[in-house]
């Protein structure tokens, strides 16, 4: 194996050692900084731009995920109003389809819809 030239590659793993030990520095040293960026930005001559609102004194309380909303007292929509409504809105389409020609001779997209889709 004398003959495949170790030495060379020796030469070549040493530089590739180097090169590899200043890359995880660089990435050890990056990871680091970055822990720090929340405080590096309330820092007054680096984080806030001057025009920017001041920040609240204290932060927001989290949201009340467990908290339900209250009961709504109004009544769902019979089926009756619920089918008037949708009549209306139907009926509000088509005419403002009517009253906007489709452009480039192309059908507009509501054509062929039939009442009762969702």
């Amino acid at each position: 194996m004398a003959g495949l030239g170790w030495g060379h590659w020796d030469g070549m793993s040493v530089d590739r050692q180097k090169r590899r030990l200043a890359l995880t520095a660089l990435m050890m040293s990056a990871l680091a900084l970055s822990g720090c960026s929340s405080s590096i930005a309330d820092l007054p001559l680096v984080g806030t731009p001057s025009d920017a609102p001041e920040r609240p004194k204290e932060q927001g309380a989290y949201l009340p995920v467990n908290d339900l909303p209250p009961n709504r007292d109004e009544q769902v929509l019979d089926p009756k109003e619920r089918a008037k409504i949708q009549a209306d809105l139907i009926a509000a389409r088509d005419r403002q389809a009517i009253a906007t020609p489709p452009q480039n001779g192309k059908a507009s997209p509501t054509q062929g819809q039939g009442q009762g889709t969702k």
